[in-house]
């Protein structure tokens, strides 16, 4: 029987140490400001983007190249700009997978996304315990998908599920996006052996 192999796409690859040490800063120094100020600063995400289409144009193909930083910002960037539009992402988690994505590329990128999104359900699984609103969050589940199938953004009819609005329950994201790119590279990194 075979193997899967996760290199037929780079999805769990690791990107170049320099390229990584980079995402490293960037994520961290995000992580600080969402958690103690609810907000990741635009200079922050533009010189990550900055950093990452211009450290992968010096890298070149097969590693690198303006068209694969290119792609990875397009790519995170149309993703996470989805989430935005149904307000279950902030505008600063937007600049900043854009940045992650200009960075590693858009086949890591997506390795980065699931790792978020796994890390994330967890992180927020804990949350709505910890805090007793169990009931109240599988009720709001619910209703995001019955308004889904309807075409509607669920938090015209729900003010709580409204990323922006105060009585929303929510995690820091950028906090988010860099415990789960630690364990993405470290998953990558086992991976490789």
């Amino acid at each position: 029987m075979a193997r899967y192999n996760y290199h037929s796409m780079n999805l769990f690859t690791l990107p170049p140490q320099k390229v990584a040490m980079v995402l490293l800063v960037l994520l961290l120094a995000a992580a600080v400001f969402d958690v103690l100020y609810r907000r990741i600063p635009n200079w922050l995400t533009v010189s990550g983007v900055v950093l990452g289409i211009a450290m992968n144009t010096l890298i070149g193909s097969p590693e690198g190249g303006l068209v694969f930083s290119l792609v990875g910002l397009a790519v995170a960037f149309g993703i996470y700009a989805a989430f935005f539009a149904l307000r279950a992402m902030g505008a600063g988690d937007v600049k900043l997978m854009a940045a992650v994505g200009a960075l590693v590329g858009w086949e890591r990128w997506f390795g980065i996304f699931f790792v978020t999104a796994l890390i994330g359900g967890v992180m927020a699984l804990i949350l709505v315990v910890a805090r007793g609103r169990f009931k109240k969050t599988f009720f709001n589940v619910s209703f995001i998908l019955s308004e889904m199938t309807r075409g509607r953004p669920a938090y015209l009819a729900n003010e709580e599920l409204d990323v922006k609005n105060k009585k929303a329950l929510g995690l820091p994201h950028g906090a988010v996006i860099a415990v789960s790119t630690v364990f993405y590279l470290a998953l990558s990194a086992r991976l490789v052996k």
